[in-house]
């Protein structure tokens, strides 16, 4: 499988910091989410298209490594890189870097497509997955 590697910037609001001025440890998670989001956008598949197939795409697991702080007002590249695409989940890697090239945080994130109203695993609905799979071939 190639793995498919997408950037998005990042700028660090008053709002993502700490009483110290640092980013506080969990909004990294939200860094991570808007890059993924972000690239499924780019692929031209919308969260509202899963949303249309009562279908939901939730993280189920996170490892994070918390490398160097970050402080109020950086701008930040975050990467989205596909390691794995299953029929009703995928897994990714994730790094936060800093303009210097810094490694600020790295993660590995397991997201699995659900059902809405039965909230158990399904498969990724066709179009979206043929799209993701699409782009792995490529």
């Amino acid at each position: 499988m190639k793995k498919i590697h997408f950037e998005w910037p990042v700028r660090v609001y008053y709002e993502d910091t700490d009483a110290g001025g640092i980013v506080y440890y969990a909004n990294y998670l939200k860094f991570l989410e808007r890059a993924r989001t972000e690239w499924l956008r780019s692929l031209g598949i919308e969260q509202d298209s899963w949303l249309d197939h009562n279908r939901g795409f939730v993280v189920r697991q996170v490892e994070l490594d918390l490398r160097e702080a970050v402080k109020f007002n950086a701008e930040l590249t975050v990467t989205v890189t596909v390691e794995q695409l299953k029929r009703a989940s995928m897994v990714f890697t994730q790094q936060v870097i800093g303009q210097q090239g810094q490694l600020h945080c790295s993660g590995t994130i397991k997201a699995a497509c659900v059902d809405l109203n039965a909230m158990r695993a399904v498969a990724i609905p066709a179009p979206i997955y043929d799209k993701i799979n699409d782009t792995i071939k490529t």
